[in-house]
């Protein structure tokens, strides 16, 4: 059996899915950041809901910033987060 995957959500992401962090061992058909996405979308309306504006939401695949086609795989650690603004 493969290692789950660590999901964690920041900011109103995390109140939008009811969750800071979960996880979860993933059909083998998800193998990419978008792939992810469309999977958590599917879980309920907390999740569409936090993923309703994909354009809105960045995310970090093992601590390092990644784009939708950005793979990932078991044992991996995913952070969904709002884009961070400087002032």
């Amino acid at each position: 059996m493969s290692k789950p995957l660590t999901i964690l959500y920041f900011a109103w992401l995390r109140e939008r899915t009811g969750t800071s962090q979960e996880e979860l061992s993933l059909p083998d058909a998800v193998t990419t950041v978008t792939e992810l996405v469309d999977y958590l979308s599917a879980r309920g309306p907390g999740h569409a809901a936090a993923f309703q504006n994909r354009r809105s939401i960045r995310c970090a695949v093992n601590q390092e910033f990644a784009d939708p086609s950005a793979p990932v795989r078991p044992g991996d650690e995913v952070a969904f987060f709002p884009p961070v603004t400087g002032g």
